[in-house]
């Protein structure tokens, strides 16, 4: 009765074989590490700057989303609070946006095309969190308060409370840790 030569059994037969096979294997596994941690190291150096239309408002961010830096040109000297705030939001979304193809970039400089699952659901995600602000939400605009009941004591009731605006950024713990991977 003879086996075949293939499987474990050339495996047990030769373990010369069996340990450069294995030592093979690892090395694979040390490059691929090594790739990941190039890669991971680059996207912690990411920086996107957006600049409002005017000039007035320069905000940069990193990979994480996170401000690294604010500048202001002499015109907002003249700005409503109101509109500085609404303008720095503004920039800094359209900074934000650009986080998910600047690390594409980085991961196919660094992986080429490997492990594209792990790619397609980090950059899925870098994407939920960081849309383009020019793209139109999805959820649909909120309703306009219907009219208030009367109070049982015959007067008007107070209307209900308005409804927090909807949350731009998803509320997955995972997520909170920064970290873009």
């Amino acid at each position: 009765m003879t086996s075949p030569n293939n499987g474990l059994g050339d495996l047990i037969r030769d373990p010369d074989e069996t340990i450069r096979r294995m030592d093979d294997w690892a090395a694979g596994f040390a490059a691929k590490a090594e790739r990941y941690q190039a890669a991971q190291e680059q996207t912690e150096r990411l920086r996107l700057t957006a600049s409002s239309g005017d000039g007035a408002v320069s905000v940069t961010v990193g990979a994480d989303g996170t401000v690294t830096d604010l500048t202001f040109g002499t015109k907002v000297k003249s700005f409503p609070l109101e509109e500085l705030s609404r303008t720095i939001l503004a920039t800094m979304r359209r900074a934000q946006a650009g986080i998910a193809d600047k690390v594409a970039g980085v991961m196919t400089e660094q992986l080429g095309d490997e492990d594209r699952e792990t790619r397609a659901a980090l950059l899925d995600s870098l994407r939920g969190r960081f849309p383009d602000p020019d793209e139109p939400d999805d959820a649909p605009p909120p309703a306009e308060p219907g009219p208030v009941p009367p109070s049982p004591a015959g007067g008007t009731a107070a209307p209900p409370p308005p409804a927090p605006p909807p949350s731009r950024r998803r509320t997955d713990p995972d997520e909170d840790d920064n970290n873009p991977w």
